[in-house]
């Protein structure tokens, strides 16, 4: 099979191109820089340009680019801006370009990556993937996000949206951040701890993409949940996590309060034996955490 990805180069990207190719497929990068391989392929989702040829040959698109939400500090008018138009747009241009070479062949299935954020903030209420859509930026970024791959849809291909989690690795961004400040004794909560993370170890999303792409789509999150309260990682960290971080030390004017939008739009999946367990399941997950020791230090603390 051959399947084209974008974002191939980030944190899910890099790990399922490793896997696509280890078993047998061949992949087919997007890029926003000049190509300077056989396998790459330039396009411009801001402006609007894809090279539709190339798009032609693939067999199935996994879709993963998009500005991440952890880039920035402050979330200003601007950082907004980019984080919504670089999934809406980049997934239109994806959608269109796949409906208008249907009839002649191309990619029958396009894997987008989501969000749980699109649940938004909804404190203890129990969550499945039927619950309405939640209040919030990121919410509506995601409703926005999923509804501009309607014209692949309507040309009556295979869309999948994987509502990602928060995808746990060593190497993801919410670990790098965190148990530095935890090896300097900095470490704690944000605000209350009591917010759910939806989380799910980077082998496991890398899995369901891969199921995605051949068979359907899943929820991209373990059957577990756990609060916000990691201080687990100043164990990890051989520290303290004397300090918690109050409610409005991570934000104000100007620009959101990035670090406590992001645990707060994590949902709270319902317990086991319960949907979404059955689903990951069947696909050979058996729910068992399968987290690096750095990842498994920031989120133990639900033990406490």
């Amino acid at each position: 099979m051959l399947v084209a990805v974008t974002g191939s180069t980030g944190l899910i990207g890099t790990a399922l191109v490793r896997r696509l190719e280890a078993e047998g497929h061949q992949v087919l990068r997007f890029t926003r820089s000049r190509p300077t391989r056989p396998n790459q392929s330039r396009w411009d989702p801001m402006a609007g340009r894809i090279d539709a040829d190339a798009v032609a040959r693939a067999d199935a698109v996994v879709h993963l680019a998009g500005r991440g939400i952890g880039d920035g500090i402050r979330w200003t008018r601007r950082i907004k801006e980019e984080i919504l138009q670089s999934r809406v747009r980049g997934t239109r241009l994806l959608a269109e370009t796949m409906a208008g070479v249907a009839g002649s062949g191309g990619p029958r299935v396009l894997v987008c990556a989501s969000g749980v954020h699109w649940y938004g903030d909804r404190g203890e209420e129990v969550l499945t993937e039927s619950s309405p859509a939640g209040g919030g930026f990121l919410a509506e970024v995601v409703r926005q996000w999923e509804a501009a791959a309607d014209p692949a849809r309507a040309a009556g291909l295979r869309v999948v949206h994987i509502r990602n989690g928060i995808v746990q690795a060593a190497e993801a961004p919410v670990v790098a951040r965190q148990l530095p400040l935890f090896r300097l004794g900095l470490g704690g909560r944000l605000g209350s701890g009591r917010q759910w993370w939806s989380w799910i170890a980077l082998d496991d999303t890398v899995g369901l993409y891969r199921h995605a792409l051949l068979s359907g789509d899943l929820p991209a999150r373990l059957p577990d949940r756990a609060r916000a309260r990691p201080p687990a990682a100043a164990r990890r960290a051989r520290r303290r996590a004397a300090a918690r971080q109050p409610a409005g030390a991570a934000g104000g004017r100007p620009g959101e309060r990035l670090h406590l939008q992001l645990p707060r739009a994590g949902a709270r999946p319902p317990p086991r034996p319960g949907p979404p367990a059955a689903p990951l399941t069947d696909v050979g997950m058996d729910g068992e955490i399968r987290l690096c020791p750095d990842v498994a230090a920031l989120h133990s603390a639900a033990q406490r």
